[in-house]
């Protein structure tokens, strides 16, 4: 290896280092994580249970053959009256 090639490496190496602690001295000044209302993330859980359900229960009229005849023959009475 030359010289100006380990001079290269080595100049490569710091600026590298410079990065990473200015990256981790930035991250350490932002602090602690903000804490979230217990309240607002029990409403949003209580809302993805209620969103499962319903998920659940369009993939069962989806998936069911005879729920989903029965269905058909419903929605098809409905539009001739």
């Amino acid at each position: 290896m030359s010289f100006w090639s380990a001079m290269v490496a080595i100049v490569a190496i710091i600026a590298f280092a410079n990065v990473r602690m200015n990256r981790d001295r930035r991250h350490a000044e932002r602090g602690p994580a903000v804490d979230y209302d217990p309240a607002y993330t029990a409403s949003l859980e209580r809302e993805v249970a209620d969103l499962r359900k319903r998920l659940e229960v369009l993939e069962r009229i989806a998936t069911d053959e005879g729920e989903t005849r029965r269905l058909s023959r419903e929605i098809e009475s409905l539009r001739d009256r």
